[in-house]
């Protein structure tokens, strides 16, 4: 499977009754698209799934997959509910296990167990600083290896010689992608093939420009968009995400309501307003 380009994991809007907005999310997915995303990721992190109750997961499933079906674009699944949709599902992304600090040997034999039984390929989400177990470039590459699984996303916090070793050594046909959205255009200027970002939600298109710049060698335009996406990028991240990326979509007009479901709270306006400026 090529996953390649600037995947969205889109945020779940919701209405003033504090109910899924699920026609704001509709619109959302179709311009996303339109401007330039590859594919979306439903009930990512960056969804609050957690907050979620099932039906309302299936609901935003339901409706991010009516929209790339309609479009020919891949759909991502995450919070183990790519097998309760009838939408087509180009993978599901399976975070590392966290707290439980399996060991490597542990998280390679869960991943090979899911990967087993899984009806769509996986895409590892790796994110150490999350869920507390790091994996060594021999352990991720073995990983890599296993029948079906299509690639990782990527986020470790940092760019380091372990992040050259996997790229270096990655399989055919796996996908690296970055998943701290601040590193982005290092890691495409080592070879990684694009990323799942939240930033991405906003001037999705320049992303996808900077993507498409160093996968066509151009290497100036990808200069030119790489440290301003950057620095959109962290200040995004400013507050617990997707806190700034409501604020601000809601800012356009583009969602109803700012609002998260606690433990997370609405971002404050000093950060919001300073992306609006920033993208001004």
């Amino acid at each position: 499977m090529d996953l390649t380009g600037v995947f969205v994991p889109l945020i779940t809007p919701f209405d003033a009754h504090g109910d899924v907005a699920v026609d704001a999310l509709i619109r959302l997915a179709y311009e996303t698209l339109e401007d330039g995303a590859t594919g979306l990721v439903a009930l990512g992190t960056t969804a609050e799934p957690g907050s979620l109750t099932p039906a309302e997961q299936d609901a935003v499933v339901d409706a991010i997959g009516r929209v790339c079906e309609e479009r020919g674009a891949p759909m991502i699944v995450g919070a183990g509910r790519a097998a309760a949709t009838r939408r087509p599902v180009a993978a599901a992304l399976v975070m590392v296990p966290p707290f439980v600090r399996a060991g490597e040997a542990g998280v390679e034999a869960y991943f090979a167990r899911l990967a087993a039984d899984s009806a769509v390929p996986l895409i590892v989400y790796h994110i150490p600083y999350r869920t507390g177990q790091q994996l060594s470039p021999p352990a991720l590459r073995r990983i890599a290896q296993l029948p079906n699984i299509a690639g990782i996303k990527y986020a470790t916090g940092r760019v380091d010689a372990d992040t050259l070793a996997l790229l270096a050594s990655a399989p055919t046909g796996f996908s690296v992608l970055a998943g701290d959205d601040v590193v982005l255009a290092p890691l495409l200027a080592m070879g990684a093939h694009g990323g799942i970002l939240a930033s991405a939600h906003l001037s999705t298109h320049r992303y996808a420009r900077l993507v498409a710049a160093w996968r066509d060698g151009d290497v100036p335009t990808a200069r030119e968009l790489g440290l301003p996406l950057a620095h959109l990028s962290h200040m995004v991240f400013a507050e617990p995400n997707p806190t700034v990326v409501k604020g601000v979509l809601h800012a356009q007009g583009r969602i109803p309501t700012p609002d998260v479901r606690l433990p997370l709270l609405p971002a404050a306006p000093s950060n919001v307003d300073a992306v609006l400026a920033l993208l001004d």
